[in-house]
């Protein structure tokens, strides 16, 4: 999932570099900070579009995809032509093992221009998109090499 807009796409994120108990530590304290603070001002403004998406993210983050997904329909409602939500949203559809509305999602995304394609193809939350065979024919459909 994207925080607070897009999964990241460089390389240091698919080579993590190990890191001490205590950074860990800290970086789950500050999420766990992150989903509070989101939750508290999504209670008062339930369509903050940028709160959506970063709560979105952490939550996913936390491997909270269920709760992930409430939000990133939200976001969807919110900004229909956003390419980058419909992605996050494939891929929480897909993570949920639904694979049709992932499809859609992805096939949505991609028709609104999403154009990060080695993500595409690499991202482990679409793991189980790519296995079914209409997932090749979309990426060709669009003109998308694999």
């Amino acid at each position: 999932m994207a925080a607070p807009s897009e999964r990241p796409d460089d390389s240091a994120s698919e080579h993590p570099s190990p890191e001490s108990p205590r950074r860990r530590l800290r970086g789950q304290a500050q999420l766990d900070f992150e989903i509070d603070f989101f939750g508290r001002l999504l209670e008062r403004d339930p369509c903050f579009v940028d709160a959506v998406r970063a709560q979105a993210g952490n939550l996913a983050a936390r491997g909270l995809h269920a709760r992930a997904l409430q939000l990133d329909r939200r976001l969807v409602r919110l900004t229909p032509d956003d390419p980058i939500a419909w992605y996050n949203l494939a891929c929480t559809y897909t993570v949920l093992g639904m694979i049709e509305p992932g499809l859609f999602a992805l096939q949505r995304a991609l028709e609104l221009g999403y154009s990060h394609h080695g993500r595409l193809l690499r991202d482990p939350d679409l793991k189980a998109l790519r296995r079914d065979p209409r997932f090749d024919r979309l990426l060709r459909r669009f003109g998308i090499r694999v």
